[in-house]
């Protein structure tokens, strides 16, 4: 009974996820850190890398960046890492609940505008309108990766 109560409630937790593709906002819910943006519209870039290092820690460079209300923003993401990392964009408590679904799916492939899987080496980019001010956070969801140290803040401030 345990293991079917178990199971009932994380098909519940995951069944909106899965059944849009999209983990936030899906069924055309909309985002409170925003919506994707459009490229040419784009009034600055920030280059993120994801990597290793030596002593365990998975870190974004930078960990942290301003933005302002209204604004759209090309994010120039590099995994200069050994292994794949992502790049998920979203509320706080947002993040913090598609951990948990990352945690019993890790290798859930995503087709979300707020974010990016890449392999080692390889590069991406997430164009992304800023809506509302704010804090919000960015994470590598991949099991164990946060708790490594792969998360940073996004302040958006009003216009």
């Amino acid at each position: 009974m345990k293991n079917y109560l178990m199971a009932l409630a994380l098909a519940a937790l995951a069944s909106p996820a899965l059944a849009s593709g999209n983990h936030a906002g899906g069924h055309g819910e909309k985002m409170a850190i925003g919506e994707p943006g459009d490229k040419a519209k784009a009034t600055q870039t920030i280059r993120v890398t994801m990597k290793e290092t030596d002593d365990g820690k998975m870190l974004f460079t930078p960990a942290a960046f301003n933005v302002r209300k209204g604004q759209t923003v090309k994010i120039a993401i590099k995994n200069a890492g050994t292994v794949d990392h992502e790049f998920v964009l979203d509320q706080e408590d947002k993040i913090l609940e598609h951990k948990k679904v990352m945690e019993k799916f890790p290798e859930m492939e995503h087709a979300d505008a707020n974010s990016i899987r890449l392999p080692a080496g390889q590069s991406g980019e997430i164009v992304w309108k800023f809506t509302t001010d704010g804090e919000f956070k960015f994470a590598c969801l991949i099991p164990g990766h946060y708790e490594a140290g792969m998360h940073g803040d996004v302040t958006v401030a009003g216009k």
